[in-house]
């Protein structure tokens, strides 16, 4: 064994993580300080927007083009990485048009895995299954969109009841073998645990899959969930759109 490296769940799981935002990125790397890099095709953040990923003390930035990238270093590159996902900092800091996030970024080790079925049934079905239909159409609109579960590449592992759907859950295969999870209860069944139960069995199919379950989340009880099943937290996502140049200057 190699002295000197940390071969600790959390210090695997961050450098798998890194590796990925990394990737995502496009050009650029993580660094103990903001050093925002130029990548219009970067996937950490909408088309046009910045991203920032912090993970640890360590920060990866990327913007669509150059005047960008100065202005946000310009406005932030003082700030410790803890403070760079800190939605009021950054609005004092920069003029910004929108905000999303920040979301936390949790990722498991197969070992620290703590299964949470309880009491529910767990039951694959396809996304086409109209149950599954029908449960999408009663979500909310905006939770639906949030937690991504159309966007699934899984089978849905559903929790029903009485015939009809209440909670399910599944991954979209993301870069570097990483299992994205979605999960999404419905209203009038929540606070029973089957959030836990659903997003369960997707997690052990990620890793029966030898893939690693990332968990992304902006809600507290999406982040309890992931507590619960054994992810640890390692850092946060957050997305700027700022506001026009012309403003970006006035200001």
């Amino acid at each position: 064994m190699l002295m000197g490296i940390d071969r600790t769940p959390a210090a695997e799981l961050t450098a798998r993580a890194k590796e990925l935002w990394e990737y995502l990125a496009g050009s650029a790397g993580f660094t103990p300080g903001l050093s925002v890099a130029v990548s219009p095709q970067s996937y950490l953040c909408p088309t046009g927007w910045v991203g920032i990923v912090v993970l640890g003390d360590a920060v990866l930035a990327t913007a669509p083009d150059p005047e960008s990238a100065r202005f946000v270093e310009q406005g932030l590159t003082d700030l410790a990485a803890a403070s760079l996902t800190d939605t009021s900092v950054l609005s004092s800091r920069l003029p910004l048009a929108e905000i999303l996030g920040p979301a936390t970024l949790a990722y498991l080790d197969q070992t620290e895995f703590r299964p949470q079925l309880g009491e529910s049934s767990v039951t694959p079905v396809s996304l086409d299954h109209p149950d599954f239909r029908h449960f999408v159409r009663a979500a909310d609109s905006y939770e639906l969109a949030e937690s991504g579960i159309q966007e699934i590449s899984t089978p849905v592992f559903a929790v029903l009841e009485h015939g009809q759907v209440a909670a399910a859950a599944g991954y979209r295969d993301w870069p570097r073998g990483t299992a994205h999870l979605s999960v999404l209860t419905a209203a009038a069944a929540r606070g029973r645990g089957l959030a836990r139960a659903a997003a369960s069995a997707a997690v052990a199919h990620a890793i029966e899959q030898g893939r690693l379950p990332q968990w992304r989340a902006r809600p507290l009880a999406s982040q309890h969930v992931a507590r619960a099943l054994g992810f640890r937290e390692l850092g946060f996502q957050v997305s700027l759109r700022l506001a026009t140049a012309a403003t970006s200057r006035e200001g």
